[in-house]
């Protein structure tokens, strides 16, 4: 079978998937934005292809996200257009169709079945909007407009896909039917071979200490350090915790950038404007012990989850981060947000510890419980990484379930394309 993967960050997640294909004998090729010169990743063929327009053209602004995709999309259309005069005709497509590359792919190739990484529907009602007034747009009711034709992108794919897969059911329960109809709810998966707990687990900082499941540790981790993970909340939350915790090490791993939502001040990041907030409220020495890592390479990122001793994350209701199953797959004891996507993998004083998004005080007071009880810690960690091995692991679950999609996905009939 010949497959054509879409994602502007291949491998992305089709990390294991693609692998697996490629390992079957399958002709799988990928066309992304990620590599510049032609290669070859783990049996897949990399096609580089760049971005036509860079500039911005004149546009409404309500519109400059479709014109933004609809950009992207063409570039994608005539590097596969070129694919296709070399020869290549896929079976399927596997696509995310987040930034719009793979809109137009089925003109090129009508016979090939195409299926989607469905990752988000934009929905205008609480809580997926005005979920924290604190950060709320500025756009009053036109922002229920703006956000109806960010979707056009979704509506644009839900023509000429035949299937599509979600991560979580929060996830996939936003599309709309009849394609929510379509879409198979399967996780990327999670190695939970490899993501175990490690009693001898050391992570070296970046001043030289190194830090063991002897210390005293507490963990809070994002792509990047903004309002939609909650870090704004984490912040405000540092102060007494570090003062109720004269012993313990706060390790922060997150970039400066935004991800989602509203972006800060021009100049600023969300970082440095909720340090500086609550930095005043820190005695210098109880700051030493708070370690801002950035972004760190996976292996110290399972190092950090491994020596955690508590472990704290946020998310407003929106996509599910990684970071969280990682944690439960290393039996990590976990304090979060109780919003629907986090109660979709975790239960309260079952696998892990659950508090309202906004309320720090309950954030702190479920923390130090948890940092005076070893047993309370022990039994939530087993119970989460029993809750990831047997719902999420990569290898028995997970991935066959992928596999079987694909194969499924190419057995039917391919629709004939919109007039």
């Amino acid at each position: 079978m010949k497959i054509l993967f879409i994602h502007q960050n291949f491998p992305g997640q089709y990390k294991h998937l693609a692998a697996a294909l490629a390992q079957q004998g399958h002709d799988c090729v990928a066309l992304t934005l990620r590599v510049k010169e032609p290669g070859t990743w783990r049996g897949v063929r990399l096609i580089p292809y760049k971005v036509l327009r860079q500039t911005r053209q004149s546009v409404h602004p309500w519109t400059l996200d479709l014109d933004t995709k609809i950009t992207r999309a063409e570039s994608c259309w005539r590097a596969a257009c070129q694919l296709r005069d070399q020869g290549f005709t896929p079976d399927v497509i596997i696509a995310h169709n987040g930034w719009g590359e793979p809109m137009f792919l089925r003109d090129v190739w009508p016979t090939a079945r195409m299926g989607i990484y469905c990752e988000l529907y934009h929905l205008p009602d609480y809580p997926h909007v005005g979920f924290d007034p604190e950060f709320a747009g500025t756009e009053g009711e036109g922002g229920r407009l703006r956000l109806r034709l960010k979707n056009l992108n979704n509506q644009i794919h839900f023509d000429v896909a035949q299937a599509g897969i979600s991560p979580t059911a929060f996830q996939a329960d936003t599309f709309p039917r009849p394609f929510r109809d379509r879409i198979e709810v399967i996780h990327d998966g999670i190695d939970t071979a490899a993501l175990t707990a490690k009693d001898d687990a050391r992570l070296t900082l970046p001043d030289g200490s190194v830090i063991t499941r002897q210390d005293e540790v507490i963990t809070f981790v994002n792509r990047n350090l903004e309002p939609y993970r909650g870090y704004h909340v984490f912040m405000r939350a540092l102060p007494r915790l570090l003062r109720e915790r004269p012993g313990a090490k706060v390790l922060v791993v997150g970039g400066d950038q935004t991800s989602y939502g509203r972006k800060p001040p021009e100049g600023q990041t969300w970082k440095q404007i909720f340090i500086d907030e609550v930095r005043g409220q820190i005695p210098d020495a109880d700051w030493a012990r708070v370690h801002f890592l950035g972004r760190i390479p996976y292996d110290r990122f399972t190092a950090l989850l491994q020596v955690s001793r508590v472990h704290l994350y946020l998310t407003y209701p929106f996509v599910l981060s990684w970071s969280l199953l990682e944690a439960m797959s290393v039996s990590g004891a976990i304090v979060a947000s109780v919003t629907a996507p986090v109660a979709e993998v975790l239960r309260h004083g079952e696998t892990a510890r659950l508090v309202d998004f906004f309320d720090g005080d309950a954030l702190v007071a479920e923390t130090l419980r948890l940092l005076d009880n070893a047993g309370e810690r022990a039994r939530l960690g087993a119970a989460a990484r029993a809750h990831v091995v047997a719902n999420y692991d990569l290898s028995t679950r997970c991935l066959p379930r992928q596999l079987d999609w694909v194969n499924r996905l190419a057995a039917m009939p391919a629709d004939p394309l919109p007039v």
